[in-house]
């Protein structure tokens, strides 16, 4: 089987029939069996599994997974839209301002920005997130703690 190719349409069946072949070097397998992917990824996930990894159940439908809440600066500023807050920025390498504080409503968030409207002037602002230092709010936050974790007391 080394270093002889077997014939055109039966090692590739479904390739152009004016494809080149591939040089085989005495010794070694084709290129083909090198480089080919493992029989579990090429297969895709096993039995009863969606592609996604959720469980399917007997009559075919797909389980949703149990939800996973993770405790980011995004996933408590979109529990708090609505309020107005102040936020600290950096500005690395700026000569004109390196700090600037942001006053406003929190209208939006996301994984790396802020949407603030500052409702004296109507000016909305979109602040990138990796600038961010801190945020304060002048009233109590809604927080929630991520799903299956359990709150720590203080004495």
């Amino acid at each position: 089987m080394y270093g002889k190719s077997p014939s055109f349409p039966a090692a590739y069946p479904f390739a152009s029939p004016y494809a080149y072949a591939q040089p085989v070097a005495a010794g070694w397998p084709p290129y083909s069996v090198l480089y080919a992917a493992p029989p579990s990824a090429a297969m895709g996930p096993g039995p009863g599994t969606a592609l996604s990894g959720a469980p399917i159940s007997p009559g075919g439908v797909v389980q949703p997974a149990p939800p996973v809440e993770e405790s980011y600066v995004e996933n408590i500023l979109r529990m708090n839209l609505g309020k107005e807050a102040t936020i600290y920025m950096t500005f690395e390498n700026n000569r004109e301002w390196n700090a600037k504080v942001f006053r406003g409503v929190l209208e939006a968030a996301g994984r790396d920005h802020i949407v603030l409207s500052d409702p004296n002037t109507g000016t909305r602002y979109l602040l990138l997130t990796i600038n961010l230092d801190y945020i304060t709010f002048d009233e109590p936050l809604n927080y929630q703690l991520p799903f299956g974790m359990t709150s720590v007391t203080r004495p």
